[in-house]
Formats: structure tokens, C-alpha cells, sequence
């Protein structure tokens, strides 16, 4: 009987002996990774051009904001107002953002590694969609903090002033979180569709961008009722009728300057903004539970 001639050659090989972390470790990490891509953190000077270019523009803007009420007392545009004035920035921001938190792991076939145990498919939907969500938050509320320290630092009221300047900057921050909160919901829903980046970066301009007409159209359609329910027609006009509604003299003083006005159906679009978000959070974990069954 010929002896054996195979030879097993040590190569290093280890097992691992360290701690074994579990779903939350896992899903806190890619919610950390997650918001450290949305402003280029860890990633080339080219990545960070962006996001950063945006973050700038806005703290620019509530510099300036600041410094003209430093020196003339007057309150050129609140906290809520600022939100609704940067909004447009908002959607680019979305739309480049979006694509690179799942377009990019959708391209390179990733997903499988990431759905292997312990992190389920629902995780790692819903930790992208918490790292947009914080961005976007951040990208709104942090000059607002900048404006409220400006604020702060030159009332002449003292603590008084203080309180009520706090009083003033909580509902810009939590009108930021709505902004937040249902654009990051819209765009990754649609980035979550496709690998190529530059057709989910489209289809979310599209998305917010062309539904734009629809509002002015019903807005001058005979029907009353039509008219008050046009804001309806886009997401953005959406969290513009609803911050109107909630927020009233914060948003819009003396209730000047509307352009649409919603009526009676305030509730209905407090509504409707909470049915878009959970409808588009239900349907991004139903792509994501089919992308995985692949």
C-alpha cells in the first residue's frame, strides 16, 4: 500500500476568538457608515466636494442671516423660514446623497454579505434610511443652531430672550426633521430601484421637480375644493402645506405670502404626509426583502 504523499502546510490561519457582536452592533455600524458616506467621510477629496460645497452654502447663508440681525435687531427670516428657503438644496443633496448610500451596493452585488446573519434585510434598509434621514436633518438644523447662538449671544432681554429665542428655534428643528424625514423616505424608495447612479439621481430630481407643475395646475382649476387640496400634488408642496398648518405665524407671519391655501384640509395633509413616509418605508423594505430572495 502506497504511503500517503499529501502534506497539509500550516498557512496561519486562525480562528476568531474575540467578542462576537450582535444585530444592534451590526446595524449601529452601518447607520454610522451610512452617514459618514453622506458627507464623504473616509472617502476621496472628490467624494466630500459635494456635500460639503452644500453644508457650506447654508451656514454661509445663516451667517449672513445672523450678522444682519446683529446689527439692525430685525429678524430677517425664522428658523422654519430658513428650512423652507433652502429646500431646494435639499433635493440635490437627496439626490446625489441617496444613490451613494444604495445605487452603489446594489452595482457592486454586496447585498448577500450584507444580508448574511445576524443583520436581516429589514436592518439595513431602515439603517439607510436613518443615515439620510440624520443628513438631511443636519444639513437643515445645523445653521439654525448657528443662527439661535447668534441670537442668544445678542439679546438684550437676557435669560428671557434666551427662552424665548429656544422657543422659536425647537419648531425650525422639528420642521427640518419633516423636510428630513419624507424627502430622504421618497428618494431612497426610488434610488433603492436601480445600480446606476445617475438614473436614480434623475429619477429623484424628476420625482420633485416635475410634480411642481401639478400643484400650480390644480391650483387655478375651477373647483374650489381642487385649489385647496393642490399642494397634495408634490412632496415638497406637501411639507410646505403642512408646515403652514402646524407651525402657522412661524412659518408664514401675519399668514402673508401663501401661495396656495389648503382651507380646512390642514389635517388632511398632516395625513397624507404620514401615509407617504410609512408607504414609502413599507414598499423600500418590500424591495429590499426581494432584492435578497435573489
Amino acid at each position: 500500500m502506497p504511503e500517503p504523499t499529501g502534506v497539509i502546510h500550516d498557512i496561519g490561519y486562525q480562528r476568531y476568538t474575540g467578542p462576537r457582536l450582535g444585530r444592534r452592533q451590526v446595524f449601529g455600524a452601518l447607520y454610522g457608515h451610512g452617514l459618514r458616506t453622506a458627507f464623504g467621510l473616509g472617502r476621496s477629496a472628490k467624494a466630500k466636494i459635494f456635500p460639503w460645497l452644500v453644508m457650506g452654502i447654508v451656514l454661509v447663508v445663516a451667517a449672513g442671516l445672523t450678522a444682519v440681525r446683529t446689527q439692525t435687531g430685525q429678524v430677517v427670516m425664522t428658523y422654519a423660514q430658513f428650512a423652507d428657503a433652502m429646500s431646494w438644496l435639499v433635493i440635490f443633496f437627496v439626490a446625489v446623497v441617496g444613490p451613494e448610500l444604495v445605487s452603489r451596493d446594489l452595482h457592486s452585488g454586496v447585498l448577500p454579505l450584507y444580508f448574511s446573519r445576524p443583520l436581516p434585510r429589514s436592518d439595513y434598509a431602515l439603517a439607510k434610511l436613518g443615515a439620510l434621514v440624520t443628513a438631511l436633518w443636519l444639513l437643515l438644523g445645523a445653521p439654525q443652531l448657528v443662527m439661535f447662538l447668534g441670537a442668544a449671544f445678542t439679546t438684550k432681554d437676557g435669560l428671557h430672550g434666551v427662552w424665548t429665542e429656544l422657543g422659536d428655534l425647537l419648531p425650525g428643528l422639528l420642521y427640518a426633521a419633516l423636510w428630513a424625514v419624507v424627502f430622504a423616505s421618497v428618494a431612497l424608495l426610488i434610488a433603492s430601484f436601480t445600480g446606476k447612479r445617475a438614473f436614480a439621481a434623475g429619477g429623484i430630481v424628476a420625482v420633485f421637480l416635475m410634480t411642481a407643475p401639478i400643484v400650480g395646475i390644480l391650483s387655478i382649476m375651477p373647483s374650489r375644493t381642487v385649489n385647496e387640496l393642490a399642494m397634495l400634488g408634490s412632496p415638497t408642496a406637501l411639507v410646505h402645506a403642512v408646515g403652514q398648518y402646524t407651525l402657522g405665524d412661524l412659518l408664514v407671519p401675519g399668514g402673508q405670502g401663501t401661495d396656495y391655501q389648503f382651507g380646512g384640509f390642514g389635517p388632511v395633509y398632516v395625513a397624507a404626509a404620514v401615509l407617504l413616509v410609512a408607504g414609502c418605508v413599507t414598499l423600500l423594505l418590500l424591495r429590499y426583502r426581494k432584492v435578497a430572495a435573489r
